[in-house]
């Protein structure tokens, strides 16, 4: 039975990391109830037959039936908003009126866009505040057909190759097909500064800098004259 005032969900994917991503982002969400985390829609199934599901985070591909012929067969009040790493499902996701189609990984910033989305067509405020919205310590990226968690703290800088990303970390390295623009928008920016269209930093890792470079773990990396500007106030303000 649903809670007064809260919207019961279930979460419907193949892959237990995608499951657990989307559950530590709806943790920030204090009118959110998970009633499942379900491996199939078969399982998904029994949810619905037995609970009050207002809205199913789903994703397309997976065994036995896929996500697009779960949400064509259950009731048409109960929404979905799609979770899958395949955009050529947009349209027809988009036909069965889902609320909206997220591409993993998924950032806890879409994500609580998604929700707004259903909170404005549906009512309601899907927000706690802006400040509690964004607190993860925390991102995840998919490298090597998985996906890994990041701590910011461990982040020193990230470099961009074209479309995939080298994170740099303390003891490792993590290659990410992904656009540095895409990396910089999960960011918090009170952490991290993006120095040139091919670098972004982590202010904390900072050991000097002058007009031209700036120099983080032994390594002098370039200020491009686009970014400069706002780099230098930034870091002037400490």
């Amino acid at each position: 039975m649903s809670k007064p005032g809260y919207i019961s969900c279930l979460i419907v994917d193949d892959e237990a990391i995608a499951r657990e991503i989307i559950a530590t982002h709806l943790s920030h969400f204090d009118r959110i109830n998970i009633v499942a985390s379900c491996s199939s829609a078969v399982e998904a199934f029994q949810h619905i037959n037995t609970h009050n599901i207002d809205l199913v985070f789903l994703d397309i591909n997976m065994p036995q039936i896929s996500g697009i012929s779960f949400a064509k067969s259950i009731n048409r009040d109960i929404k979905v908003i799609f979770t899958t790493a395949y955009r050529d499902y947009a349209v027809e996701g988009f036909e069965l009126k889902a609320v909206d189609y997220l591409l993993k990984p998924i950032s806890l910033e879409r994500l609580e866009k998604a929700l707004q989305n259903y909170f404005e067509i549906y009512g309601g405020d899907a927000k706690k505040t802006s400040s509690e919205a964004f607190e993860s310590d925390f991102m995840f990226v998919r490298s090597n057909r998985k996906m890994i968690k990041i701590d910011y703290n461990d982040i020193i800088y990230i470099e961009s190759y074209s479309d995939y990303l080298k994170i740099h970390l303390a003891s490792q390295t993590i290659v990410t097909r992904e656009t540095i623009s895409a990396i910089e928008a999960k960011l918090p920016n009170h952490l991290f500064l993006r120095i040139h269209r091919s670098y972004i930093i982590a202010i904390a890792h900072i050991q000097s800098f002058t007009n031209e470079h700036i120099n983080i773990h032994n390594i002098a990396l370039p200020m491009s004259r686009s970014y400069k500007k706002d780099v230098l106030n930034h870091l002037e303000k400490f």
